[in-house]
């Protein structure tokens, strides 16, 4: 019997070795056979701080350059006091069918009369000049995801080129190494610029240009930058002249950019921008003096594979990965190519890995790369479901210490929305409309789309969606008095709606609709409102209670809770948007916002709400699936949680496929260099597609951790490593024909592991497994008690069971692993 156990565990390890090497070989660069025409054409590089855009040209090269916080205007908030004297007024006209009327008087009121939020912002551009590179051949560039850097090669005659670039998370510059295989055959230029022209000064061997931010909406532009250059070169000459750094006789040499500004915090500025870039730069130099280059770039590839590493998928390959990426994304539709789809769904753990890092600034809509002073949509943060999606994948795809700085966003707002719930409501606690920025406003901002109050109720899901994914009670206590006071802002706004009867939201919307009966978007007792009240009581409650806090909150909160008005299904039999059933079966409006009960949140349910699972899927299949990118990518996750592989699969297809060019429409689709398009460029369905893969392969909402609930038919084999569920299961698994054939889960918190699947699992390997029966008695596995939908149909379509699934528990350790397999 020894001899046997010995012989399964020496099996496995071996099971293991193989997957890991498939996986591990699988395709993760994107490559070209030409330079970057357009923005949106280059190869994005970045470390939380620092963001590049590089180009790849031969004769001359382009790299725009970000930093993070280098915003413009400076520190304010955009309250507008008349909110609180006019809400009476407002609230009447929309009880009185006036929404026209409320809608007018709330756009001057409610949103702000001043600014409308700060641009993101430009910190530049490097840019190279290489003579007599004009004529070339060989030409190859690449975004290696396996080590997050950027590599060009070319030959010009007979001497080969290469230039690699990254942004390195440990030396906090951009670097850029240039060789040529021929000694003292580099010959090159580098300058800077600025689109709004910032002053250039020859300094101690390089360039340093300074500016300050624009202003913007009556805002002072305060935040002040430095940019600095030089470059190092073991052979070879160099030389300034005319604001130029130009190097002849070369082998190599590599280009340092450091870049920092006067940024403290969203209410303070007294950083020295030239203190601190001038640190970054010596620090470099230091850093890469010798012959220490390879040293240096493996501890940037180091840092950033400790993060990349946890998270392996393989779908397959076939002769198409050998193709250029921009010609699979062209052709992505019309064929199978399942290794895009993995690398596709790596790409977005690449750049939120490159945007978001503990201490920086949250990835805004276009993540931490805008080539503009006023960019789209300001890259700001939009948070009536964009900000939220860029932070899907953080838990689920292994990158929970990303998570962080949109944590921080949350905690900034729970300050700066304390003014706007007082100052604007009358009001306690905190809150804040549909968007915010570097500085943190609170106030409501874009007309008619401003008067939306409820962005707290949603940012606080984060904050116990961490807690339930890490176990980490420490910051669950820590993060707790938001969680209350969000509660008390809402304790003050709710009013009793006798059409509802109940307390409801007003006004607000379903954003960012507006139902033909009224032409407008204000509205009161918005489906999603009401969902998004329901997460916020009852998992305050729950946090409560695990946290034995006041018994008196939690009975208030409970009166509240029980109070909001259930979900509703129309007379289309579709769930419905508003209080009244005024859903158009022929809309299809980009956003979903009432299907939030159904992903992100967990109160729509095959097994717990049936009538609600199948009214969501009628409204799925009225509002279609082509839309903006993001909005697609929300789909993706939609479809995966109705338990439908090949649908989910579908909307992959439509947004694997070209863009519909870089103005503002709703044609999404993907860029060449693989970002989302709306378009133009956000970065949120990137986030969106990589956690709607994750949510086909693996979901953990529903009471337990589902196995394949969504697999394609195209997915029949595969493989993944590292996927984290609630309760801090981190799982390993590979299928064949549909069904699991090998499973590892290490148990990071411990207690009960229930696990669903729609066939039976391979052989446990030395540990006991039972048939589920009854609740789930794992706390980080509570199913929400939904109310009854109230109908307005007299059919009843069609339920999904899993009545013939297989459920089962194992009673797990903290780290330990528990392993199944044939």
């Amino acid at each position: 019997m020894k001899w046997l156990n010995w012989f399964a565990r020496i099996s496995i390890s071996c099971f293991w070795l193989v997957f890991s090497a498939s996986v591990a070989a699988a395709d993760l660069k994107l490559w070209y056979e030409q330079r970057a025409n357009t923005w949106e054409e280059a190869l994005p590089l970045g470390n939380g701080r620092l963001g590049a855009m590089v180009y790849g040209g031969v004769a001359s090269e382009t790299i725009q350059l970000n930093e993070d916080t280098f915003w413009a205007g400076g520190p304010h908030n955009n309250l507008n006091p008349a909110a609180r004297a006019a809400l009476p007024e407002i609230r009447r006209l929309i009880a009185a069918g006036q929404h026209s009327a409320a809608s007018a008087l709330a756009e001057k009121s409610i949103t702000s009369q001043g600014a409308q939020g700060m641009p993101y912002q430009s910190a530049g551009v490097l840019d190279m000049v290489f003579p007599g590179h004009e004529k070339y051949s060989e030409y190859y560039r690449e975004l290696d995801l396996n080590d997050a850097t950027v590599r060009v090669r070319y030959a010009v005659g007979d001497t080969q080129f290469q230039r690699e670039i990254f942004t390195s998370f440990v030396d906090q510059v951009v670097v850029i190494r240039l060789s040529a295989d021929r000694p003292n055959a580099l010959n090159f230029s580098v300058g800077l610029s600025h689109p709004e022209g910032m002053t250039i000064k020859e300094e101690s061997d390089g360039l340093l240009m300074q500016g300050n931010s624009i202003d913007h909406e009556g805002i002072k532009g305060q935040v002040e930058l430095a940019n600095m250059t030089k470059i190092l070169v073991p052979d070879g000459k160099m030389q300034l002249r005319d604001n130029r750094l130009t190097v002849n006789g070369a082998t190599e040499a590599v280009i340092l950019v450091a870049m920092a500004t006067n940024f403290v915090n969203y209410r303070d500025l007294s950083g020295d921008p030239l203190a601190r870039v001038d640190a970054f730069m010596q620090s470099a130099i230091k850093a890469f003096s010798g012959s220490v280059y390879q040293a240096r770039l493996l501890a940037h590839q180091n840092f950033y594979r400790r993060y990349f590493s946890r998270v392996e998928l393989n779908l397959g390959t076939n002769e198409f990965a050998q193709q250029p990426t921009d010609v699979r994304i062209r052709e992505f539709s019309k064929r199978y190519d399942p290794s895009l789809t993995a690398l596709y769904f790596q790409f977005g753990r690449y750049l939120l890995i490159s945007s978001s890092q503990p201490g920086t600034q949250p990835a805004n809509l276009q993540g931490i790369w805008n080539p503009h002073s006023t960019p789209p949509w300001d890259s700001k943060y939009t948070l009536n479901i964009n900000a939220e999606m860029n932070y899907w994948p953080s838990e689920v795809t292994n990158l929970s210490e990303l998570h962080e700085p949109f944590i921080q966003l949350v905690r900034d707002l729970a300050q700066t929305g304390r003014d706007a719930a007082k100052n604007m409501y009358g009001a306690r606690g905190w809150m804040a409309h549909h968007n915010t920025d570097i500085w943190r406003i609170s106030g409501a901002v874009d007309g008619p789309w401003g008067p939306w109050p409820t962005s707290s109720a949603w940012l606080v899901q984060h904050l116990w969606q961490k807690y339930l994914y890490t176990g980490d009670e420490k910051f669950l206590r820590e993060a707790f008095p938001i969680f209350q006071s969000a509660c008390e802002f809402f304790e003050d706004f709710l009013i009793r709606d006798e059409k509802a009867g109940g307390l409801v939201v007003s006004p607000s919307m379903s954003p960012e609709n507006e139902p033909k009966a009224t032409g407008v978007k204000i509205a009161a007792g918005a489906t999603m409102d009401n969902q998004l009240l329901f997460d916020l009581f009852t998992n305050t409650i729950q946090a409560a209670e695990i946290l034995d806090q006041n018994s008196a909150d939690i009975k208030r909160w409970q009166k509240i809770l029980d109070q909001l008005p259930p979900m509703q299904i129309g007379r289309y039999h579709q769930l419905q948007e508003w209080l009244e059933d005024w859903d158009d079966p022929f809309d299809q409006h980009r956003h979903v916002s009432h299907l939030y009960g159904l992903f992100p949140s967990n109160q729509i349910s095959p097994i717990h709400t049936p009538e609600l699972f199948s009214a969501a899927r009628v409204t799925m299949e009225q509002r279609g699936d082509p839309s903006t990118g993001w909005s697609m990518n929300w789909k993706i996750n939609l479809w995966a949680r109705l338990l439908d592989g090949d649908r989910a699969l579908k909307l992959i297809r439509d947004q694997i496929s070209p863009a519909g060019g870089t103005g503002f429409s709703e044609a999404g689709g993907t860029y060449p260099n693989m970002f989302d398009a709306h378009p133009p460029f956000q970065v949120d369905g990137n986030f969106g597609f990589t956690s709607g893969v994750a949510e086909m392969l693996a979901q953990s909402h529903d009471g337990a951790v589902h196995l394949l609930p969504a697999l394609p038919h195209a997915w029949p084999k595969g493989e993944v490593k590292g996927l984290v569920m609630r309760g801090g299961f981190v799982i390993d698994m590979a299928w064949e024909n549909g069904e699991v054939n090998y499973l590892k889960v290490v148990s990071q918190l411990g207690g009960n592991l229930r696990i669903r699947s729609y066939a039976p699992l391979p052989k446990p390997q030395g540990f006991q497994v039972i048939a589920a029966a009854g609740s789930n008695p794992n706390l980080f596995y509570k199913v929400p008690e939904v109310k009854h939908p109230i109908k307005h149909t007299q059919r009843n379509l069609p339920r999904l069971s899993l009545e013939r699934t297989y459920l089962i528990d194992v009673s797990t350790k903290a780290g330990k692993e528990y392993q199944w397999s044939r």
